[in-house]
């Protein structure tokens, strides 16, 4: 369940980017911070599960390729091939990150549990 709400944080992020750049009336500015808020819990949950730093780097990874590719696809940035192999790249570390990590973190030990 972790995973997913990595996922979903990735998801919501490409929205509230997006919102950053092209907000302009009341609504929209709220939608977006909305948007931010539903992502930033999605980390919270998932950094309950997972170390944050590997988090971080799924959900910053993830949202910043499909950001990327959205651009090209729909707001007509400019592509080159160069930009689609690093792509490539944050796609292969993101899913090596992914399958190296384990979903069980251990919890911290408190001084009445016998730890420091």
């Amino acid at each position: 369940m972790a995973w997913l709400y990595v996922l979903f944080a990735a998801i919501v992020e490409v929205f509230w980017v997006i919102g950053l750049r092209y907000s302009q009336t009341f609504w929209e500015w709220i939608g977006t911070i909305i948007m931010i808020i539903f992502s930033f819990y999605f980390v919270i949950k998932a950094c309950e599960k997972l170390p944050s730093g590997t988090v971080y780097a799924v959900f910053t990874g993830s949202g910043a390729a499909a950001i990327v590719l959205i651009d090209f696809i729909v707001f007509g940035a400019d592509f080159s091939i160069t930009k689609l192999i690093f792509i490539g790249l944050i796609i292969i570390g993101v899913v090596g990150i992914k399958i190296t990590t384990d979903e069980k973190q251990e919890k911290f030990k408190t001084p009445s549990d016998g730890g420091d």
